[in-house]
C-alpha cells in the first residue's frame, strides 16, 4: 500500500517515472555498460564483453527484485547490481563488470543522468509557464488596478505589470538552469579518492569516453563523490522556482479574497469549496502549492550539511538523505509546475472587483500624482507632499473624497482649474510607462526562451 502522497497525490507520472527504483538501476547499468566500451576502447578487455553487456544490460534481465535480494545478503547496493549484471553475462564478461570503479563512479553518474533528465523536463514546464504569464502580461497590459506596498493601497499600476514582472522571475530560473546543466550536471570516475589510480595511466582517458559516451560532462577534479556543493546548488534552484510559484500563488490566494475579489484560481463546474460551507469557492490548490513549497525550502538545509559536514574523501552520510532529497524536491517541484500552469490558464479577473478597489481610497491613491503635478506648477515637494499629507488625515476623519479634500484645502485648490482636477483622479493618466515596460519584457523573453517553441 502507498504510504507517502507523491505515490498517489502529488506527482506527475513523467516526472515520478525518472526517480523509481528500476529507472536508478537502468542508469546504474547504463553506466557500468559505458565503463565497458570505454575498457574496450582502450584495450583492456575483449571486444566481444560490448555486445554481451549491452544485451543483459537491462532491467527486464537483471531485476530489480534480483537485486534486492543480493542486497538483502551483502548488505551493499551497487555490489548487489554488480553481482546481479555479472551472473547474466555469458562467458567472461561478468568478471569484467565495474572494473577499476568505486560505488560512487556509479551512483554519482547515474545521478548526473537522471538530472539531466529531470532538469529538461523542468525546462519544457517552465517555458510553457512563460509561454502564459507572458500571454497574460501582453493581454492585460493596460488593465489598471491598485498597486500594494506594506499592505495598503499605493498607486496605480498594471495587471499587466504583475504577470510581466513574473514571467520576468521565471526567466531568470531558466537562466539560472543553463548554468546549472553545465556546472553541476557531471559524472565522475576518479575511483575510492578521485586519483584514478585503479586505471593506472588511462583514467583520464578513461573517464572521457565514459562521459562522452553517456552524452554527460566529466567532473574535473573530485574525491570519491561529486563535491556536494553542485548537488546543494541543484536543491537550491528547486526551492527557489518553488518560492516564486509560492509567492505569485499567495498573491492569487490574497487576490481572491472577498473583500478584495480581483482574481479567481479555477473554479471547476462540480467542485466543492466546504464539507458544510456549500457557499464557498476556496483558492486551495493556490493554498497547496504554497504547502508544498515549504518541503522543497526545507531541504536546502540537509544539502548544504552533505557539503558541509562530510569527511575527509567521502563517507556516508550524504546517501541517506539523498535517497529521500532529490525524488521528492524534483517530483514535487514538477508537480507545482504543472498545477500553477493549470491554475493561471483558467485564472479569472474580476473588472468589477479591480475598479471597485481603485475607488475605495476615494482617490486617495493619487496622492503621488496629485504631487507631482503640484511641483510642476512651481510648490516645493516638500511643501506639496505635507500639504498632502495633511489633506489626506482630514479626508479620513471626515469621510470625504480626497478630491473634494483638495478643491477645499486652499493651498492647492488654487493651483489645478475644474478639468485638471478631474483629470488628476483617473488612474489610467498614472501608470507611467508599464505599457512599455510590459511590451518590453515579453519581447525580450520571447526572444530568448520562446522564439523556438
Amino acid at each position: 500500500m502507498p504510504v507517502h502522497a507523491i505515490e498517489t497525490r502529488y506527482r506527475t507520472n513523467e516526472m515520478y517515472a525518472l526517480f523509481t527504483e528500476e529507472y536508478k538501476l537502468q542508469k546504474w547499468l547504463d553506466v557500468e555498460i559505458a565503463l565497458i566500451k570505454a575498457h574496450v576502447k582502450l584495450g583492456n578487455i575483449p571486444p566481444d564483453a560490448v555486445d554481451e553487456v549491452a544485451r543483459k544490460g537491462k532491467t527486464s534481465i537483471v531485476t530489480l527484485q534480483r537485486v534486492k535480494e543480493i542486497e538483502r545478503e551483502i548488505h551493499h547496493d551497487i555490489m548487489a547490481m554488480v553481482k546481479g549484471f555479472a551472473e547474466q553475462c555469458e562467458g567472461d564478461t561478468g568478471k569484467y563488470i565495474h572494473l577499476g570503479a568505486t560505488s560512487y563512479d556509479i551512483v554519482d553518474t547515474a545521478w548526473a543522468l537522471i538530472f539531466k533528465d529531470a532538469l529538461s523536463l523542468l525546462e519544457k514546464r517552465l517555458k510553457t509557464l512563460l509561454e502564459i504569464l507572458t500571454s497574460h502580461a501582453t493581454s492585460k497590459r493596460e488593465l489598471v488596478c491598485v498597486g500594494r506596498t506594506h499592505g495598503q493601497h499605493a498607486i496605480p499600476t498594471t495587471y499587466g505589470m504583475k504577470f510581466a514582472n513574473w514571467a520576468d522571475e521565471f526567466a531568470r530560473h531558466l537562466a539560472r538552469l543553463q548554468d546549472i546543466k553545465v556546472r553541476d550536471v557531471v559524472g565522475k570516475f576518479g575511483g575510492a579518492v578521485g586519483t584514478m589510480a585503479s586505471h593506472v595511466s588511462s583514467g583520464i582517458q578513461l573517464q572521457r569516453y565514459i562521459m562522452d559516451e553517456l552524452g554527460l560532462i566529466p567532473n574535473l577534479i573530485s574525491t570519491q563523490i561529486v563535491h556536494r556543493d553542485r548537488h546543494a546548488e541543484i536543491m537550491f534552484w528547486t526551492a527557489l522556482v518553488a518560492s516564486t510559484i509560492s509567492k505569485i500563488a499567495k498573491e492569487i490566494r490574497d487576490l481572491q479574497r472577498n473583500e478584495l475579489a480581483e482574481m479567481f484560481e479555477p473554479f471547476a463546474k462540480k467542485q466543492v469549496g466546504s464539507s458544510t460551507m456549500a457557499s464557498k469557492r476556496n483558492p486551495h490548490k493556490s493554498e497547496r502549492l504554497c504547502g508544498l513549497y515549504r518541503l522543497l525550502a526545507a531541504h536546502v538545509m540537509p544539502a548544504m550539511e552533505n557539503n558541509a559536514l562530510i569527511e575527509h574523501e567521502r563517507d556516508l552520510t550524504n546517501s541517506s538523505v539523498e535517497r529521500i532529497m532529490f525524488p521528492e524536491n524534483f517530483i514535487l517541484l514538477d508537480f507545482m509546475l504543472v498545477q500553477f500552469t493549470s491554475i493561471l490558464q483558467g485564472i479569472e479577473i474580476n473588472k468589477a472587483g479591480i475598479r471597485k478597489n481603485l475607488e475605495l481610497t476615494k482617490g486617495a491613491i493619487m496622492s503621488e500624482y496629485v504631487m507631482v503635478e503640484l511641483v510642476g506648477k512651481g510648490m516645493s515637494r516638500q511643501e506639496a507632499h505635507e500639504v498632502l499629507r495633511q489633506v489626506a488625515i482630514r479626508c479620513r476623519q471626515e469621510g470625504i473624497s480626497f478630491k473634494q479634500g483638495i478643491q477645499e484645502d486652499n493651498r492647492v485648490g488654487t493651483y489645478f482649474k475644474s478639468n485638471e482636477i478631474d483629470d488628476l483622479f483617473d488612474p489610467s493618466r498614472y501608470i507611467g510607462a508599464a505599457p512599455e515596460l510590459v511590451d518590453r519584457t515579453v519581447a525580450s523573453i520571447r526572444d530568448k526562451w520562446l522564439k523556438d517553441e
